[in-house]
């Protein structure tokens, strides 16, 4: 199942703000460029820095770095992703999180329909994954399980953009960064009802029994048209699920980016379904008074 679940859940669908930052901004509509690279100027930078848009797993013989994304990133002093992958992606991190997957006085019987449950049982099974453990991770989490269920990133067929990028960035001596902790990322799934969690995964185990529900959202990717991708993650959940996984995550990032940038030229790399849209990340700095533009 490789469909709206690429777009947020690994990575990990994080933080919120408080209540007064709004749901949307209708200023500045005019649709943005297809491109997935983007260069961050002006405002008082002394010089440039990229944002590059991901898809956090694609197919291997789709995957493409094309030179000006690779050249952006050999100019760049640091490489930030939305968490630091090269300090927060070693074992013992991860099994230290371990506790904050797991529901405690529920499973996921108790969520959802019979029909439903077997449904989730079945897919469990076809991807390898031992079903006692799947039902008691929050249904976020079994979403992530069954994405990648080997718990890895490249695959004989699959390619994860970010750990590609990663190693670009520890050959050539980067400084990797994040835009958050991987344990303050967690911690958005605790506002989000399991109710609403549960009815999240069915509704994605539905709409992606067959392939094609991935290879539209691949082929949007590869198309680079970032405001289909933001629709694509906008459409997940209701309304407040949007805000907590989307909107208010993008806003919180702005600050952090904004003091990266003051450091040298940073190479940004995030889910692509964060750079468009009313509250994505290249209007949002535009609002701040950068200048935002594709680089092809």
């Amino acid at each position: 199942m490789r469909s709206l679940w690429t777009i947020l859940c690994l990575s990990l669908l994080s933080a919120f703000l408080p209540a007064q930052v709004p749901a949307t901004t209708p200023q500045d509509t005019t649709p943005l460029a297809k491109a997935l690279l983007w260069r961050i100027s002006g405002n008082g930078l002394t010089a440039p820095s990229y944002l590059f848009g991901t898809i956090h797993l694609i197919d291997r013989d789709k995957f493409r770095l094309d030179s000006l994304t690779r050249k952006s990133l050999h100019d760049a002093r640091q490489v930030v992703f939305e968490f630091n992958l090269d300090k927060e992606m070693n074992p013992l991190a991860l099994f230290g999180l371990v506790p904050k997957m797991m529901m405690k006085d529920k499973t996921l019987k108790d969520l959802l329909s019979d029909e439903d449950y077997e449904l989730v049982r079945r897919r469990a099974k076809n991807a390898g994954l031992p079903f006692f453990l799947i039902k008691k991770l929050k249904p976020m989490f079994t979403g992530m399980m069954l994405e990648a269920p080997a718990g890895s990133t490249d695959t004989p067929d699959k390619v994860s953009y970010e750990m590609e990028l990663l190693d670009m960035a520890k050959q050539a001596g980067k400084l990797i960064g994040g835009l958050e902790t991987m344990a303050y990322q967690m911690s958005v799934f605790d506002s989000i009802p399991l109710d609403v969690q549960a009815g999240i995964l069915v509704k994605e185990l539905r709409d992606s029994t067959g392939a094609a529900g991935e290879t539209d959202l691949e082929q949007i990717y590869i198309s680079q048209d970032i405001e289909k991708m933001a629709r694509a993650a906008n459409s997940i959940g209701n309304e407040t699920v949007r805000r907590y996984l989307l909107v208010n995550r993008n806003h919180n990032w702005i600050p952090v980016i904004e003091e990266k940038m003051q450091q040298g030229t940073t190479f940004f790399a995030v889910g692509a379904g964060h750079l468009g849209g009313p509250d994505g990340i290249i209007r949002l700095l535009r609002r701040r008074g950068y200048r935002v533009e594709p680089v092809k």
